[in-house]
């Protein structure tokens, strides 16, 4: 399995003059996310997605011995169908965003993955979303619940041609590390408060 950090947007909901990831939680947050994944030791390879939208992420992660790959930094989707598209391996994608990330709720989302679902995406109820006093405008119905997405998934690219019209499938695991992503300055301060 290949772990896969998104790590190239501008972080532009965060109104900030540097890069969002680069944001100082003990260390640099894009790099909780790097060290759960090698922690975890569930991975043949470490890939971060990064973009010109982020040249200071890409050099602390080239100088952390992490291997990046450049897209063009148009969006997300564009960004992440670049990447799949030189993978032919199973996947767990995150975004580069999620500071509370450890080794333990990685292999917990791996022990989910099935190869025959070509993306599962990770989600969080609004209910538990809320209770931490954090907000989110990507909603999804499931199970018949208001969830969130949270940035997390597990694919099998082995099995995708196109991005377009793709069987979602979906998983709740309301964790505090995996729901505590930084869309806004009022989610880093609440970082200082978890």
């Amino acid at each position: 399995m290949i772990g896969l950090v998104m790590a190239g947007g501008k972080g532009t909901r965060m109104k900030l003059d540097g890069e969002k990831l680069l944001l100082q939680y003990k260390k640099p947050v894009i790099l909780h996310v790097i060290d759960s994944l090698q922690n975890s030791n569930s991975f043949s390879k470490i890939l971060a997605v990064t973009s010109s939208n982020s040249p200071k992420t890409k050099k602390l992660l080239q100088e952390n011995n992490v291997e990046t790959f450049d897209t063009s930094g148009l969006g997300y989707v564009e960004d992440l169908n670049s990447a799949l598209k030189i993978i032919d391996d199973a996947v767990l994608v995150t975004s580069g965003d999620l500071p509370l990330l450890d080794m333990e709720i990685i292999q917990n989302i791996i022990s989910h993955f099935d190869p025959k679902n070509i993306w599962t995406s990770i989600l969080v109820t609004n209910k538990f979303l809320t209770s931490l006093g954090m907000e989110s405008t990507y909603t999804v119905d499931f199970d018949n619940q208001k969830c969130h997405y949270t940035g997390i998934s597990l694919i099998n690219s082995k099995k995708i041609s196109s991005l377009n019209n793709l069987k979602e499938n979906y998983i709740i695991i309301d964790d505090k590390r995996i729901a505590f992503n930084l869309n806004s300055k009022e989610d880093f301060n609440l970082l200082s408060t978890t």
